[in-house]
């Protein structure tokens, strides 16, 4: 037996509170910035950057360290470092031949963190 689906509830007016939908409408930002946010958001969604990010906000480390730390390839590693580095989560130094890789800037670690503290709440 296929159970009975129930049909989405819907208005049946154009708008209840126009005034609430006014004042958050004047508040809301630019397509444009609405945009590259959910761009940000789309390079949380791996879980080897996720990883790398975490490795990130304990130590400056290098491709080879992270690659033997996540047990993956220097080059996967560098796939993700260099999304993460068009993303502006972070940054490179060099030194002699070795390019150290670290968090762009405490926002960053601020998401990061946001993100886990989220996970951890406890649900109701």
């Amino acid at each position: 037996m296929v159970p009975k689906i129930q049909p989405v509830e819907r208005c049946d007016c154009e708008v209840i509170h126009e005034d609430t939908v006014k004042r958050v409408q004047e508040k809301m930002p630019l397509e444009e910035n609405l945009y590259d946010l959910a761009e940000l958001f789309k390079v949380f969604g791996d879980t080897t950057r996720i990883k790398i990010l975490w490795a990130l906000d304990e130590a400056e480390m290098c491709v080879c360290d992270i690659a033997v730390l996540l047990k993956m390839t220097q080059s996967a590693i560098s796939h993700q470092l260099r999304l993460l580095k068009q993303a502006d989560l972070v940054k490179s130094r060099r030194e002699g031949k070795i390019v150290y890789y670290s968090l762009e800037d405490e926002h960053v670690r601020q998401i990061f963190d946001q993100g886990l503290i989220h996970i951890s709440e406890e649900k109701e």
